[in-house]
C-alpha cells in the first residue's frame, strides 16, 4: 500500500485550520466579554440615573415639607388682611419672612454682602452715579439682594455703584 502523498500546501492548510479555529474562538470570547461589559455599563448608568433622581426627589420633599408651615402662615396672614387687621397682618408677614429666611439659611442660602467695594463676581452694576459721600467703585445702593448657595452665586446682587 502506498501512502498518500501530502503536498506542502495541504500540510500548511491542515496546520492552519486548528490555529484559525483557536483564533476565531478567542475572537468570539472577546466579543462576548465586550458585549457583557457594555450591558453592565448600561445597567450601571441607568441605575445611577434612577438613584440620582430618587435622591433629588427626597431632597425636594424635605425642603417642601419645611416650607408647608410657611405657606400655612401666609394663608393666615391673608385671612387677617380680609378682616382689616393691619397690625396683625404686618406682624404675620414679618413672622412669615423670618420663617422663610430661617429655612433657606438652614439649607445653605446666604445673602451676598453689599457693603464696601463693587465685586463683579457677586454684584451686577445696574447704574453708576456720582456720590460725594462714597469713594468711586463702592456700592451706594442695593436694588435687589443677591444670594449664594455654598460657593455658587444663585443670583448676583443688583447694585448702584459710585462713580
Amino acid at each position: 500500500m502506498e501512502e498518500p502523498q501530502v503536498t506542502p500546501e495541504a500540510g500548511a492548510a491542515e496546520a492552519a485550520a486548528p490555529d484559525l479555529a483557536a483564533v476565531e474562538k478567542e475572537r468570539d470570547d472577546y466579543l462576548d466579554a465586550l458585549q457583557r461589559l457594555k450591558a453592565e455599563f448600561d445597567n450601571f448608568r441607568k441605575r445611577t440615573a434612577r438613584e440620582h433622581e430618587a435622591m433629588s426627589a427626597r431632597a425636594n420633599e424635605a425642603l417642601l415639607g419645611e416650607l408647608l408651615p410657611i405657606l400655612d402662615d401666609l394663608e393666615r396672614a391673608l385671612e387677617a388682611a380680609e378682616q382689616h387687621e393691619e397690625a396683625r397682618l404686618e406682624d404675620g408677614v414679618r413672622l412669615v419672612h423670618q420663617a422663610l429666611a430661617d429655612v433657606t439659611r438652614r439649607h445653605g442660602l446666604e445673602e451676598i454682602e453689599t457693603d464696601g467695594s463693587f465685586d463683579p463676581h457677586v454684584h451686577e452694576a445696574l447704574l453708576a452715579q456720582p456720590s460725594e459721600d462714597a469713594e468711586p467703585g463702592s456700592v451706594v445702593q442695593v436694588l435687589q439682594k443677591g444670594y449664594r448657595l455654598g460657593d455658587r452665586v444663585l443670583r448676583p446682587a443688583r447694585v448702584v455703584v459710585a462713580e
